[in-house]
């Protein structure tokens, strides 16, 4: 029998948290929380987590720190941008020249997300496979 597959969330919204909870969970995965970058830094050691969810917008440590340190601790582990809608274009931008392997717009539709992290996970699969 295979581990479930550890997913870090890190929001600091904590209704937005409490879904995402909920339909990582109801999926079978193994779901971690942060609120804020500093925990979601320490988290990414601790875990080893298989994909990262960040918010761009948190406490202490902004998403694109998380995404730079996930990246250099983990750099095989795929990266999902949470946005508002009314986030700068450049901030997204930012968050891809980091290392971001995908971005979702708040508010978000469930079975998409569920699909975003389902392709990079296969995706990540394929390229250690290779």
């Amino acid at each position: 029998m295979t581990a479930p597959t550890k997913i870090l969330v890190i929001e600091d919204n904590l209704l937005t948290l409490k879904i995402l909870n909920f339909i990582l969970k109801k999926e079978g995965y193994e779901v971690s929380n942060a609120v804020n970058g500093l925990e979601a830094m320490r988290l990414i050691d601790e875990i080893q987590p298989d994909l990262v969810v960040t918010d761009v917008v948190l406490p202490l440590k902004s998403g694109l720190e998380v995404i730079t340190y996930s990246k250099d601790h983990l750099p095989q582990v795929p990266v999902i941008v949470l946005s508002g809608l009314g986030e700068e274009e450049r901030t997204v931008t930012k968050a891809f020249q980091l290392g971001a392997d995908d971005f979702v717009a708040k508010p978000f539709n469930p079975n998409e997300f569920i699909l975003r992290i389902s392709r990079l996970l296969l995706k990540t699969e394929v390229r250690l496979a290779v």
